[in-house]
């Protein structure tokens, strides 16, 4: 059984790897993003409270963010075990995944970062944005996403540093050479 996250600045490659290990490792990848973005299409009233927030670059409240976790961490199809994408994204947010791990007896087997160059993560973006006409990725949200990153998520990893579960890898290349060295790292995580 594999539980694990997977964490980066924003198109660092994250979904993308995300659904290679799922495959690979025949866990489910959970990603906050794809489920943010479920609700708004749906206009349902997470999906309306978290738009606000998505559009302007901003993180969605913990309150909406954890229960939202939490809920999915208790379906069945996550007990083989399961790759998080998006969380936890501050150190409240570790805090509580801790609880909702212990709550059910279990613990992070390795989290992953992706690292990639900031300037390198604009233009992919920026790319992106053009392909899938993303509302939420101009230039500006774009950098304040990246700034929010840098200011927050890194006292996350900093968290997982400690613990000694934290295993970083280089997100930039191409597709399939990324995940060699994703699926590498996790395999010398699983075995330390």
């Amino acid at each position: 059984m594999t539980r694990m996250l997977i964490i980066g600045p924003p198109g660092s490659g994250k979904g993308t790897q995300a659904e290679r290990i799922s495959e690979r490792l025949g866990v489910i990848a959970i990603s906050t993003g794809d489920i943010f973005r479920a609700n708004v299409k749906g206009e349902t009233p997470l999906g309306i409270e978290a738009k606000k927030y998505m559009d302007a670059g901003d993180f969605v409240p913990d309150s909406v963010t954890n229960k939202m976790v939490r809920d999915r961490l208790g379906e069945d199809d996550v007990d083989n075990g399961f790759l998080l994408d998006g969380y936890p994204r501050t150190t409240a947010q570790v805090d509580y995944l801790d609880g909702i791990l212990a709550d059910g007896g279990q613990l992070l087997d390795v989290v992953l970062q992706l690292t990639a160059d900031d300037e390198e993560l604009v233009t992919r973006l920026l790319g992106r944005a053009k392909e899938t006409g993303r509302t939420d990725d101009n230039e500006a949200v774009i950098r304040h996403r990246l700034d929010l990153y840098h200011g927050q998520t890194e006292a996350v990893v900093a968290k997982y540093a400690e613990r000694g579960i934290l295993t970083r890898v280089d997100g930039i290349g191409g597709i399939d050479e990324v995940t060699d060295r994703v699926m590498q790292a996790i395999k010398e995580a699983q075995s330390a």
